[in-house]
């Protein structure tokens, strides 16, 4: 399988600053970089042609830190798997997630000891919402002491929401999955719902922050669909069989808009 490589006018941009690039067209290039050697061989001659002094101030750091480098003790394996598993998983995401599946466990409890809301189950009551607090803590730049790192590295972007998104999912979708087969909720009834909340959740993240968006999407399930139904003991439409194509709309809305803004999840407004 052939790779494509960078063309000549990329290169030369960035070895002279990128300043006559496009933004996308850096970034892409940064993160083709990272797995491409050829590329790298190419830059680096790029770099000693283009900026002669540039390259001579490299050399000159890098004869001072290799003497230091070479005494420094070479990174545990085990620190290697934390820095892979960071790109999925961020250690504030550890106790939300805890919490998510805590809440979904008593949910459960409530509907087997038949002090819920009458023939409306908890659990599927709470799924659509479940999730959404781990994406929300996952790109919380109050939770996550590393955001601006996050923000700033070249595979930044969708390619990171995505993974933490499936990470959270992973965690609580097996959870929501034993509480519904044990009360009788099909899986279709709330699976829908819940993949739904995560994409709008994501999209409208792009514009005024994740964590808002999960705090003004919770506020108003909260009050449009919780209350009235615990108030009236009967299943809301919106947890109705009959409403699954339109969550299956939004779902589909929600995904479009991501993919369609996805240069917006680079910046660290997207942390708000």
């Amino acid at each position: 399988m052939s790779v494509e490589h960078a063309s000549t006018r990329i290169i030369d941009g960035y070895a002279r600053g990128g300043t006559g690039l496009a933004a996308d067209e850096v970034w892409a290039l940064e993160a083709h970089l990272e797995t491409c050697r050829v590329c790298r061989d190419r830059l680096s001659a790029a770099v000693d042609a283009e900026v002669p002094a540039v390259a001579s101030l490299v050399d000159t750091v890098w004869s001072g830190l290799d003497p230091q480098l070479a005494a420094v003790a070479p990174v545990p394996r085990r620190r290697h798997r934390s820095a892979r598993l960071s790109s999925w998983l961020t250690p504030t995401m550890v106790p939300w997630l805890a919490m998510v599946v805590s809440v979904t466990l008593l949910a459960l409890l409530l509907d087997l000891a038949g002090t819920g809301s009458g023939e409306v189950s908890l659990v599927l009551l709470f799924a659509p919402v479940l999730p959404v607090l781990g994406v929300a803590a996952s790109w919380s730049r109050g939770l996550d002491p590393a955001y601006e790192l996050t923000a700033s590295v070249p595979r930044a972007g969708l390619h990171l929401v995505l993974r933490r998104t499936a990470a959270v999912l992973a965690v609580v979708v097996p959870a929501l999955l034993v509480a519904g087969w044990v009360t009788g909720v099909t899986a279709a009834q709330w699976l829908l719902p819940c993949l739904a909340f995560t994409s709008t959740t994501l999209a409208l993240g792009g514009v005024v922050g994740v964590t808002r968006a999960a705090v003004v999407l919770g506020a108003v399930w909260a009050a449009v669909v919780v209350a009235p139904t615990l108030a009236t003991s009967r299943t809301a439409f919106a947890l109705q069989t009959g409403g699954l194509p339109v969550w299956g709309l939004i779902l589909t809305l929600g995904t479009g808009v991501v993919i369609a803004r996805r240069g917006a999840y680079s910046v660290l407004g997207a942390h708000r």
